[in-house]
């Protein structure tokens, strides 16, 4: 940073005082504006000074030495230890040189001025670059608290881009109150998306605790709000596809606009393997022996912290391989074709489900909605309908098996998952044709998901 321009001037002192000797009125004071390079809501910083010797501005003695000698001053030499304030003490040091010891009341009045108006300009650079926003914070707690830490730290970056910052980005940490909070959350509600407004609520407390801890702020604005203030408490959801469902999505994904064949191939996969979206989306291909028909799946990608060997059905491997071919030497199953600012090589998270509810459940006006994570819910029901095992079915979903059983069943039912799921596949392939075959429902009372 640096000073850019010093600005003098004598203005009269506003004062009807006089006596036999004296009439203020006919006196002035000098004012002193200071402007520097920082920049604060499109506006330069200026620092404001102003002072007389009791009757008259030291206006020559400003203009002729210590404002010319100022200026022309190494910029670097003003500035203190971080490089990003000015330094009083080195700008009365730089102001004083030549100068002779001693008293002298003009010289001291004209120094005092600038050194006045210097102080105010730092003090407004250093509230400036201590006022962090809530949409700094946000970038701050997910480098500091997220990233390394989670699995799918962009779940989090997309709370984050998509509803944080749009509605209380700007706002100093600070000045954010609860009223800001609840406009935010109801914002969200509003668009149909209550879950999210949980899910937002959740991160943006353990944000303002990240401040807080941070010396920051004092007070969280959001503790005094809990789930039915944002999306309420979360039911277990139940909504799975029949097969009139599935033969009507995919007829429409054969049409619709604005819906792309990767679209296609990520809700084919997702249907066909009965995987998580972070898991599929964010895959690299080097998971994917596709010769050996199996998706080599690491614990660290895992909601259960265990790596899996999934089978892949023939269909499934011609998704891959055309998958492969269509990303054009990309090291990621499904690449960003557009690399954003964070530099994320794979698809977001929320692009399938994005462009689902957009370009797709629109032509789906006699389906009740559904979401991408309703899919693996889709499997499960049609896989119990199949006549797989629930303990099978339970592992296609890489669900661990509960009670007494899990203990001492540490069998992976790979072959039997390999045959369960190409038996889904195969069913799937019959209801894109239109075949809706034997209407197979599950049992009425058994849970499957």
């Amino acid at each position: 940073m640096r000073i850019t321009d010093i600005r003098v001037a004598a203005v009269p002192i506003s004062s009807p005082i006089s006596n036999a000797y004296i009439d203020f009125s006919k006196m002035d004071a000098a004012v002193v504006a200071i402007i520097t390079d920082v920049v604060h809501d499109g506006e330069p910083v200026v620092g404001y000074g102003f002072n007389s010797n009791g009757r008259y501005a030291p206006i020559g003695l400003l203009n002729e030495r210590f404002v010319p000698r100022l200026l022309e001053a190494d910029p670097a030499a003003l500035l203190d230890s971080t490089g990003e304030n000015l330094d009083p003490e080195k700008i009365w040091t730089t102001l004083m040189t030549a100068e002779k010891p001693g008293g002298h009341g003009e010289r001291s009045v004209a120094v005092g001025t600038i050194d006045m108006a210097i102080w105010d300009a730092v003090a407004k650079i250093e509230a400036d670059r201590l006022m962090v926003t809530m949409g700094q914070l946000a970038d701050d707690y997910f480098a500091a608290q997220i990233v390394g830490r989670w699995k799918h730290p962009n779940i989090v970056r997309a709370r984050i881009e998509n509803d944080i910052k749009p509605n209380i980005g700007k706002l100093p940490v600070a000045d954010v109150k609860p009223q800001h909070i609840d406009a935010m959350l109801q914002t969200i509600v509003k668009r149909g998306a209550p879950t999210m407004a949980n899910d937002v609520l959740r991160w943006v407390k353990r944000m303002f605790d990240y401040a807080i801890k941070r010396q920051m702020v004092t007070f969280n604005p959001a503790t005094a709000f809990s789930l039915i203030d944002a999306g309420g408490k979360e039911a277990s959801r139940e909504r799975w596809l029949t097969r009139p469902e599935l033969v009507k999505l995919f007829e429409v994904m054969r049409t619709a606009k604005g819906w792309n064949i990767e679209n296609t191939y990520a809700v084919k996969l997702l249907l066909l393997l009965a995987v998580r979206r972070e898991e599929l989306i964010a895959a690299p291909l080097a998971e994917f022996d596709l010769d050996g028909a199996v998706w080599h799946l690491p614990a660290g990608r895992t909601k259960t912290g265990k790596a899996i060997d999934i089978p892949l059905p023939r269909q499934a491997v011609a998704i891959l391989r055309e998958l492969e071919r269509l990303g054009g030497g990309s090291s990621w199953l499904l690449p960003a074709r557009k690399m954003q600012s964070r530099m994320i090589p794979h698809i977001d998270l929320n692009t399938v489900g994005a462009s689902l509810a957009k370009n797709i459940r629109p032509m789906l006006k006699d389906v009740a909605p559904f979401t991408v994570h309703d899919f693996r819910r889709t499997a499960r029901t049609h896989l119990a309908a199949l006549g797989v095992a629930p303990h099978v079915g339970e592992r296609c979903l890489n669900h661990a098996v509960k009670g007494v059983e899990g203990i001492y069943m540490r069998h992976d039912f790979y072959e039997e998952r390999k045959e369960a799921l190409q038996k889904w596949a195969d069913l799937l392939d019959q209801l894109e044709r239109g075949d809706l075959g034997d209407n197979v429902v599950p049992l009425p009372g058994r849970k499957l998901a």
